[in-house]
């Protein structure tokens, strides 16, 4: 495995606010870096992002952040 790609598998823990309490999220880097580029996309701020996810999801937040992710990547790399 690349070094670059190991630096990516170590967990970021970030707090933030929903819905009026506080929580934290642990996701690996490369997930935080995606949400990151998504919610740029939008133009709109990763609070914001992870909110409107909050909002819809059916599992943990940490899943749904992750496979939001992971759809985001996918459908960036289908328009290549």
């Amino acid at each position: 495995m690349e070094k670059n790609k190991i630096s990516e598998a170590i967990f970021l823990k970030r707090s933030l606010s929903l819905q009026g309490h506080r929580t934290s999220l642990s996701l690996e880097q490369g997930f935080w870096t995606v949400l990151e580029i998504a919610a740029h996309s939008q133009e709109i701020p990763l609070i914001q992002l992870i909110k409107k996810i909050d909002a819809t999801r059916t599992g943990s937040l940490s899943s749904a952040l992750r496979l939001y992710a992971l759809d985001f990547a996918m459908k960036k790399q289908t328009l290549k």
